[in-house]
C-alpha cells in the first residue's frame, strides 16, 4: 500500500510537466453570468493581475511608449511570476517551465525546482490574455488550466456572497488545501480557510468561508496544497464577481 502511494505521489507531483494543455480555458465569462458586466479584458475575461480596469492598464500603456515604464508588462512569463510570487505569495515557484504564446492568449507553466528532481514541476498553467489594443498591450492574468487539482466552483465569473463555497476535484497523496480570496490594493486576503484534507485519485474537494468586501468588485480565488516537496506544489485559480 505505501509503495502505491509513493508511486501516485511521484506521478501526480511529475505529470503536469508533460501534461498538453486544453485548447479551451475555464477561464471563460459567458453571456450573462455577470451582473453589472466589470472591465473584461478581450469582452470575455475578468481582470484579476495586474490592472483592475482597462484604464489602469491604458495608463500603464502611456506611459511606456513614452518611456519605457515596467516593459515586464509586455512580456507573459515575467508577468505570470510575478503574479505567483508577487500577488499569490509563492515565493518559491520562480521558474518559467514554458510559455505559450497565440496571439493575444498566453499559456504559462510555472514551476519550481527540488533537490530529487533535475528538472523543474510545474505547479499551475497561468492563463493571460492582451488587456487592451496594440501590440503593446500588457498582459492580464485571467486564471488558470487545470489538471490535477482544479477550482470548478464557484463557478468563473459568477456572483459571490459570503459565505462562499469552494470546490473542484483533486489527485495526490495527503494532501491539506488552503483556500484564499483575494483582491487588488487588498493587504491581507479578504477570507480563507486552510488546513482542508483531502487525497485519492479525481476526488471532490470543497471548502466553505466568509469573506469581507474589498475596494473592486472582481476577486481572485486560489487553491493550493504542499508540504511533500516543497511548501507550495500546486494551485489553481478562478474569478469571481462580489456582491
Amino acid at each position: 500500500m505505501r509503495l502505491k502511494l509513493i508511486v501516485l505521489l511521484a506521478a501526480v507531483l511529475c505529470a503536469p510537466a508533460t501534461v498538453a494543455v486544453a485548447p479551451a480555458s475555464a477561464s471563460t465569462v459567458t453571456s450573462g453570468d455577470v451582473a453589472g458586466r466589470p472591465d473584461l479584458v478581450a469582452g470575455t475575461y475578468l481582470p484579476l493581475w495586474p490592472f483592475a480596469t482597462r484604464h489602469e492598464a491604458g495608463r500603464w500603456q502611456r506611459a511606456y511608449r513614452q518611456g519605457g515604464h515596467q516593459p515586464w508588462h509586455l512580456d507573459a512569463g515575467e508577468t505570470a511570476l510575478a503574479f505567483t510570487r508577487g500577488y499569490l505569495g509563492f515565493t518559491d515557484i520562480d521558474k518559467v517551465v514554458a510559455a505559450d504564446v497565440d496571439g493575444r492568449h498566453a499559456r504559462v507553466r510555472v514551476g519550481y525546482l527540488t533537490q530529487e528532481n533535475p528538472k523543474p514541476l510545474v505547479a499551475a498553467v497561468v492563463h493571460l490574455v492582451r488587456y487592451g489594443k496594440g501590440a503593446d498591450a500588457p498582459w492580464e492574468v485571467v486564471g488558470t488550466d487545470d489538471t490535477t487539482l482544479t477550482l470548478d466552483r464557484p463557478r468563473y465569473g459568477s456572483a459571490v456572497r459570503s459565505p462562499v463555497k469552494a470546490g473542484g476535484i483533486i489527485t495526490g497523496v495527503d494532501e491539506s488545501l488552503r483556500v484564499r480570496m483575494l483582491q487588488l490594493g487588498a493587504k491581507r486576503a479578504l477570507g480563507e480557510v486552510d488546513r482542508i484534507p483531502a487525497g485519492g485519485e479525481r476526488q471532490p474537494w470543497t471548502a466553505s468561508f466568509g469573506f469581507r468586501k474589498g475596494k473592486w468588485r472582481v476577486a481572485t480565488i486560489v487553491v493550493s496544497t504542499g508540504g511533500h516537496v516543497a511548501d507550495v506544489e500546486r494551485f489553481a485559480i478562478t474569478g469571481v464577481v462580489l456582491r
